[in-house]
């Protein structure tokens, strides 16, 4: 028998259910695992919300895979940062979780980037992440005005702790004096508790969970917000920005106050497929509206304000225009 002759269009409809199943076959992960790098050992803020969407994320993805968190510690998260940009793969298999601060360092210099923070593929964020500082409830500090007569000791916990004193400092006429060695916050902590220092800083979160019992019984006072604006939490906390008189000056403060508004956010490595970008986003995004996932969150106390991938982008692309006068004043400022 001969062989009908199949027309050029029924041969291409024919093959539509074929390339269809292709391609969703290469959009699934399904058999495979996708890592969280995070760029601080474990039991930290940034591992505690990288473990949470290592429980939750699997179930938006196509084909459900596995998820695992791997905690890459070194430089303040450069060492993650460098890794996630050039080392991890390209596929949807790599995620990251770093310092709020990598836009920062890339800007200022810090040795040993090598990554530009514009060109990794932003996910979405958790929440913003407001540092404060604080002092304990026997200081003659009563508020950060207090500071333009009368000197107090801050615990610092690393070279980069003294960029606020040294800014407020030198543009409000402020007497922080910032001691060095103490190596976490709650070593910090305990130096306050004895007297050592009069104060320390850390994250707002940080004090609502793990210091609640200091907020609520007023063992301390929170004399600062490093942020542009005014959290609705502190409202009657001054943001570090409000002590800038000049243009030059408030720009420097926001500078370093911007990395606030980065937070606890996801990246993946540039050179995604768009495809791809766009089902990381969307899976962060159906997460970010979970019951399980919100639960969860709840139950831990954790700071939610979610910002969706798209956003977090233009975020991170507006935060690195700076003129070139600030960017030398905030050099400046950080100790060397």
């Amino acid at each position: 028998m001969r062989a009908s002759k199949i027309s050029p269009l029924m041969l291409a409809l024919s093959l539509l259910p074929a390339i269809g199943d292709d391609a969703a076959a290469q959009a699934s992960l399904a058999g495979k695992t996708v890592t969280i790098y995070v760029g601080f050992g474990s039991g930290g803020g940034y591992d505690l919300y990288a473990r949470l969407l290592a429980r939750h994320m699997p179930r938006h993805l196509p084909g459900t895979p596995s998820m695992v968190v791997s905690n890459m510690p070194g430089a303040a998260s450069v060492r993650a940062a460098n890794y996630v940009y050039s080392v991890a793969p390209s596929d949807g298999t790599a995620l990251g979780i770093v310092a709020q601060s990598i836009g920062e360092e890339q800007l200022l210099g810090t040795p040993g980037v090598s990554y530009d923070v514009t060109k990794f593929n932003w996910i979405g964020r958790f929440a913003a992440n407001v540092e404060v500082s604080y002092v304990w409830h026997t200081s003659p500090i009563k508020t950060i005005e207090d500071l333009k007569t009368t000197e107090a000791s801050f615990a610092g916990t690393g070279p980069s702790s003294s960029t606020y004193p040294r800014l407020l400092n030198s543009i409000a006429g402020m007497k922080w004096k910032v001691v060095l060695g103490y190596n976490t916050s709650s070593v910090a902590h305990i130096a306050m508790e004895r007297g050592e220092v009069d104060g320390a800083t850390s994250s707002l979160n940080a004090l609502k969970t793990t210091l609640a019992d200091w907020l609520s019984k007023k063992m301390i006072r929170v004399i600062v917000q490093y942020a542009p604006t005014r959290s609705p939490e502190l409202s009657d906390v001054p943001a570090v920005v409000e002590f800038g008189k000049e243009p030059e000056d408030i720009g420097v403060l926001r500078f370093y106050a911007n990395s606030g508004l980065v937070g606890r956010s996801v990246m993946a490595p540039p050179g995604l497929p768009l495809e791809r970008v766009t089902m990381l986003r969307k899976a962060f995004a159906d997460t970010m509206q979970d019951p399980q996932f919100l639960a969860e969150i709840k139950k831990l106390n954790l700071d939610f304000e979610p910002m969706m991938g798209a956003g977090l982008q233009s975020l991170i692309e507006s935060s690195t225009k700076i003129s070139n006068a600030v960017l030398a004043r905030a050099r400046a400022a950080r100790p060397n």
